[in-house]
């Protein structure tokens, strides 16, 4: 079965349609010696046009089409016809892309939601046809107006994938298998480091339909700032989640857990100080191993708040709920799948077998 490639980032050459020309003709009919002018204008170019869709997840056909050429508007003609406007080209790209100008740098736009227009490059206008500049001394004109040229530049668009929470951590920390877990997305869980190459986001439902999008992203792993392992770009696609899920292996003896969330948060605030502020859930993963279960306490101590326990290999998945409930408390969805207001500081109520004293001093940290 072939790969399936993922596109988060394209550049294409842009123009839109010219428009068409105005018509310098002349009226001609039998018995009718002077006819006056009678030209048309010219129809109007056709725009680049980018709109958002749910059933596109990356930014393949830019990558593999990158000349986006709207059609030409069509000259006028005799008798005052209107030349035909240049049809849009449309151009379906996923939620949450932005445009740029690969030129100056210049930011363009950007689509959120399903349906959503963007105008990338306008066409231009059709010309004016010499019936335009007759007047009672100047009964038979030549002029016309020529079509004016379409907006033409190299343009770079970006995906930033629409997630309401991030998944952070160390590769085979588990973040796959938590998405798995909470949604259904069926993300590639192996156990071995980078599985997970691309970004993917999975929709956490509730009994009362109310949803949350979580997105997974490549591991990260110390030194990623300087391009070790899959580097930081992916962390693009978490940029717009309101809070982040870091997710910790009580496992590793390599990396104990109070170390790798030193080096995770440390990694994000290199990429962007501002996401590295927003609210966090800790996850402390893996906790069915014995060596996970003996390691907690230490790793407790040394972080200064209890992570949730989580054990997801376990029968009955331990701690699941509580982590469902926790994100549904942080970030407060609707049925509609909009938040009802901005995120707590703390979480307030009993998860399961996570009490709420430990929920206020350990789930929500402030930087």
């Amino acid at each position: 079965m072939k790969a399936r490639v993922f596109v988060d980032s394209a550049t294409a050459e842009v123009r839109a349609g010219r428009g068409g020309d105005g018509s310098g003709s002349f009226r001609r009919e039998s018995h009718v010696p002077e006819g006056g002018p009678d030209g048309g204008d010219g129809g109007r170019g056709g725009d680049v046009v980018l709109r958002a869709s749910t059933h596109a997840d990356s930014l393949l056909r830019v990558f593999y089409e990158p000349r986006l050429f709207a059609e030409d508007g069509v000259a006028g003609s005799g008798q005052k016809m209107h030349g035909r406007n240049g049809k849009d080209l449309v151009v379906d790209v996923p939620c949450g892309t932005e445009a740029y100008n690969a030129e100056t740098g210049a930011w363009l736009g950007e689509v959120l939601e399903h349906g959503q227009r963007l105008v990338l490059a306008r066409g231009g206008r059709g010309g004016w046809g010499n019936v335009h500049f007759k007047s009672a001394t100047n009964q038979a004109p030549e002029k016309f107006i020529p079509g004016a040229e379409g907006e033409a530049f190299t343009a770079r668009l970006e995906l930033k994938t629409i997630a309401d929470a991030g998944l952070v951590g160390f590769p085979n920390a588990g973040k796959s298998s938590l998405l798995a877990a909470l949604s259904a997305a069926r993300p590639k869980i192996a156990n071995y480091p980078f599985t997970t190459l691309h970004p993917i986001v999975g929709t956490v439902e509730y009994p009362d339909y109310a949803t949350l999008r979580v997105a997974d992203i490549p591991g990260i792993i110390e030194g990623a700032a300087e391009g070790v392992g899959l580097g930081l770009t992916f962390l693009r696609h978490i940029s717009r989640s309101r809070m982040l899920v870091y997710v910790l292996d009580m496992a590793d003896e390599e990396n104990p857990a109070e170390r790798a969330y030193q080096v995770l948060r440390a990694e994000v605030e290199r990429y962007d100080a501002a996401l590295a502020a927003r609210p966090a859930l800790v996850i402390a993963n893996k906790m069915d191993e014995p060596a996970a279960q003996a390691r907690y306490p230490e790793a407790a101590a040394a972080l200064g708040f209890e992570p949730l326990r989580l054990s997801l290999a376990a029968e009955g998945r331990p701690g699941l709920e509580a982590v469902r409930e926790a994100l549904r408390r942080a970030l407060a969805p609707t049925p509609k799948g909009r938040p009802a207001g901005p995120l707590p500081e703390t979480l307030g109520a009993d998860h399961g077998e996570v009490s709420p004293e430990r929920l206020r001093r350990a789930t929500f940290l402030k930087p």
